[in-house]
């Protein structure tokens, strides 16, 4: 690290931390995905506050009481950050509150912190293995098809199924060169 970076960064927040405002412990933090350590990439905080940032499993929210604050700093890792950690913690009231330009949000975004794992639909097969678009599948029951004259045998291969975005429990695929929407408890995907 730069001492020049560490030294503007220190004039730019009277030489405290940019999220908690403390003067202790005090570390730059490169905030990702930028490589060049300059003060428009980085931040002063703590070195409590950045191992929470690397190590998710540690964090301790009491110590980020001071989101409320740094979410309005004028300058943008500062922002970047706040904006992480509030998604981290799912503070979506103050999420909302924030205004970040396209090209700010994209590097928000850029560590996956805002991926919602709990809202997102996920399909599994009988066996819970998750199912991807383009995935193959086995029928393990013979299906009667509504509105078709065949039934869909058991053991049937359906190759390039897709995955009907709104319903964890159906998919579309081909079966004897009709597309059909399949129950995902009657398939087991294939390696």
């Amino acid at each position: 690290m730069s001492v020049v970076t560490e030294k503007r960064l220190k004039d730019r927040s009277g030489s405290l931390c940019e999220i908690s405002g403390s003067d202790e412990n005090l570390v730059v933090y490169l905030v990702e995905p930028k490589t060049e350590a300059t003060p428009e990439n980085c931040i002063l905080i703590t070195k409590s506050l950045r191992d929470q940032i690397e190590n998710p499993e540690t964090m301790n929210p009491n110590d980020w009481r001071g989101l409320s604050d740094s979410m309005w700093n004028e300058n943008l890792p500062v922002q970047i950050v706040s904006w992480r950690m509030h998604a981290r913690l799912k503070n979506m009231d103050m999420l909302e509150m924030m205004y970040l330009d396209e090209d700010s949000l994209e590097w928000a975004k850029a560590t996956g912190e805002a991926d919602d794992d709990e809202g997102k639909i996920v399909h599994k097969d009988s066996n819970g293995n998750v199912l991807l678009d383009g995935d193959s599948v086995v029928l393990i029951k013979d299906l009667d098809v509504k509105g078709a004259t065949f039934t869909a045998k058991r053991g049937a291969a359906v190759h390039n199924i897709k995955l009907v975005w709104d319903d964890a429990n159906l998919i579309e695929g081909r079966v004897e060169n009709q597309s059909i929407f399949i129950l995902t408890q009657y398939v087991k995907k294939t390696k």
